[in-house]
């Protein structure tokens, strides 16, 4: 212990010469005389080494680059906090080099932040100035916006600045209320200041503001790194979906080039194999409905069975891609559902964690069809999770479990149910289910995997019309207008959802009532999320604003700000579908006619008519792995949770009829981001 102490000291004793003169170093370099002086004595009193400047800045000190930099950085700076935009960019012209200046994208992008700068100057520093100088400023911005600056301020990061010469008085603007606050003026000085250290003679600057503005950058990397890292991950799971779609498509090719060689032939084809394989086909795709006006009982063959094709060219057979067929997937044990639901609540939190696992990956991992259907039926038929129990603790309360894991493992398992009709119909029968997910959006972590599957299941619950009141009652949708305020610190599943749940909510009477409520607020949010980089969330965000102004008091709000001006810096962007929807939207602020939910659209009773939306996200980031000889997933329960074979497949309901969707209007009913993305093609 004393030898490590001794070696601390050491380690100090040997920097702190070194560090004395980065001090000295930087107050030089600021020309803070006297405490240079009074510093030097201090150190000379404390028996501290005499702090010095390091040789390479002392030599660089007997020329004009550190005294000119620093002159130049100094009245740059009191120019910046003066709003003397005119001496400002004579000093930046004249000590920032042209190829930079035009150049560099850092360049260029400080250079419109410092525009906006001095544009609002006048109107946060407006007593006993003139009104021209505020007029004055903008037309300075104009200008600049018609010249150099029209290229950048196309780009999503200052799209909506386009609009702020034009704004009668942007000081109220919501869509502005940044540029107003305290922190405005701080964080562009950073900026400035940052680039300033950047780019200037590094043999010029102390070594103590390089080495902060080094950690700073290498922060800022690491946060980078890992925003990448997290995108690789989800680029790769929609690779892999997009593999397996791949594969299943080929796989479906062999069977019928097989099936069109058997009628060659004169072999029989049954309607049931016909029926099997436009299932797979499009399940994903199309509502069951669709397959209704397909006669497959027409005059046919029976099932037929062919010899492998094979070559001596060694191609691979087409009989060997095709998949088993659906007759021959199995239906997966039954389990003694009593026996699980007594571990679930009296045994250890790993085992409960280890359960939820398993029984969720026997829902997401099952064959989408009999298979799934199956496991779904066994686990309502059993009320897995205790629904049916009046006033006492059930398997839903785990949510309020003291073990992170075990919450984010029962939150995984409900949006597994929510992701099929059947089983948001079991949830939507559970009476406390919506407090305790409202409740979980409180108390979890922003960025934990246990907040995100809450909120998946909300969005998919919200696709029935009971779940979407009680929400609106609840105030979800003031939570979500607050969530989506900042939306740079949400995860992809987060931000899309709760778009996607905002929509739906939005769609209801009920729910525009509460938006005209706070409209300013939430027409504001809704404007800034058209700018996100994610372009998934756009036709929520579109979707819920024309729905929204359907309502004449938030119509008026949205002329109020200026709306229409700022969509129409989105009206030029390069995918044509957006752009339409956003001329929708601008048609529905000018319209006059007051849009109410259509006759019967608020009977409580109708039901969602989406198909399997399960999505490859629920499984993702596994915290929980089984130790050396402990069995999970399927082996867990076959062996210690084996049943009687009692499995039994009710036949699914379907939609009657099929809804039809007018591509001319923005989409005005309620769906989910999992159905979406197997519906359109982006």
């Amino acid at each position: 212990m004393n030898i490590r102490k001794s070696d601390d000291m050491g380690d100090v004793l040997a920097y702190e010469a070194d560090v004395l003169g980065m001090v000295k170093e930087y107050l030089s370099f600021g020309e803070f005389d006297e405490t240079v002086k009074l510093f030097e004595r201090e150190c000379k009193s404390k028996g501290k080494p005499p702090p010095k400047i390091s040789e390479k800045l002392v030599k660089d000190s007997q020329t004009t680059p550190i005294q000119v930099c620093f002159r130049f950085q100094k009245n740059l700076l009191k120019s910046f906090e003066n709003g003397d935009a005119t001496v400002f960019f004579e000093l930046w012209i004249e000590h920032i080099p042209s190829d930079i200046r035009d150049g560099d994208p850092d360049a260029q992008k400080l250079e419109m932040y410092l525009q906006i700068h001095f544009a609002t100057f006048p109107l946060k520093h407006s007593f006993g100035r003139p009104v021209t100088v505020a007029e004055n400023s903008m037309a300075r911005f104009r200008r600049y916006l018609e010249t150099k600056g029209g290229a950048i301020c196309n780009t999503a990061e200052f799209l909506r600045f386009c609009a702020l010469p034009f704004v009668p008085n942007p000081v109220a603007h919501p869509s502005f209320k940044d540029l107003f606050q305290d922190s405005w003026i701080p964080d562009v000085r950073r900026k400035l200041e940052e680039f300033l250290s950047a780019k200037l003679n590094v043999s010029s600057t102390p070594r103590l503001l390089t080495l902060y503005v080094s950690l700073k950058k290498i922060h800022q990397l690491r946060q980078l790194l890992a925003e990448a890292e997290r995108r690789a991950a989800s680029y790769m799971r929609k690779f892999n979906k997009a593999q397996a779609d791949y594969h299943n498509l080929i796989s479906i090719t062999a069977e019928l080039v097989e099936s069109l060689e058997a009628t060659v032939s004169g072999k029989m084809i049954s309607p049931e194999y016909l029926q099997s394989v436009f299932v797979r086909l499009f399940s994903n795709q199309m509502r069951q409905s669709s397959t209704q006006s397909i006669d497959f009982t027409r005059p046919g063959t029976g099932y037929f069975s062919m010899s492998p094709y094979e070559n001596d060219d060694g191609y691979v057979s087409r009989h060997s891609l095709a998949v088993r067929r659906l007759k021959d997937v199995p239906l997966l044990p039954s389990l003694d559902y009593e026996k699980l639901k007594k571990d679930l609540m009296n045994g250890s939190d790993r085992l409960k964690a280890l359960l939820l696992q398993a029984l969720r990956w026997r829902l997401t991992r099952s064959l989408q069809g009999e298979q799934r259907d199956t496991v779904l039926e066994a686990f309502i038929s059993n009320d897995l999770l205790d629904s049916r129990r009046s006033g006492q603790k059930s398997v839903l309360h785990l949510m309020k479990s003291t073990s992170e894991i075990v919450r984010q493992y029962v939150a995984r398992l409900i949006n597994a149910f929510a992701s099929l009709p059947e089983g948001r119909t079991y949830l939507s029968q559970i009476p406390p289910l919506l407090k305790i997910l409202e409740g979980a959006l409180e108390t979890e972590g922003k960025d934990s995997v246990a907040r995100e599957n809450v909120l998946g299941a909300l969005q998919k619950l919200s696709l029935r019309r009971a779940q979407q009141s009680a929400m609106i009652e609840d105030g979800l949708i003031s939570w979500l207008v607050d969530e989506l305020q900042n939306s740079d610190c949400l995860s992809d599943y987060t931000l899309e959802y709760s778009t996607a749940l905002l929509m739906n909510l939005c769609f209801r009477s009920q729910g525009k009532s509460k938006c005209a409520a706070n409209a300013k607020h939430i027409l504001s949010t809704l404007s800034d999320l058209l700018a996100h980089e994610n372009h998934e969330i756009r036709p929520y965000v579109n979707r819920a604003l024309y729905s929204i102004l359907g309502v004449p008091a938030i119509r008026d709000e949205a002329r109020e700000m200026g709306l229409e001006e700022i969509l129409r810096c989105y009206s030029k962007d390069k995918n044509t579908e957006f752009s339409q929807q956003i001329e929708f939207i601008i048609k529905q602020i000018n319209s006059k006619e007051i849009c109410e939910d259509k006759p019967g659209s608020d009977d409580e009773d109708e039901d969602d008519d989406e198909e399997d939306v399960m999505e490859a996200d629920i499984d993702k980031d596994e915290v929980l792995h089984p130790q050396d000889g402990e069995l999970s997933g399927e082996s867990l329960l076959t062996t210690e949770y084996l049943g009687i074979m009692t499995n039994n497949v009710k036949s699914k309901r379907r939609s009657a009829t099929q809804r039809s969707q007018n591509f001319d209007e923005p989409l005005q009913r309620p769906l989910t981001p999992g159905s979406r993305r197997s519906r359109y093609v982006t």
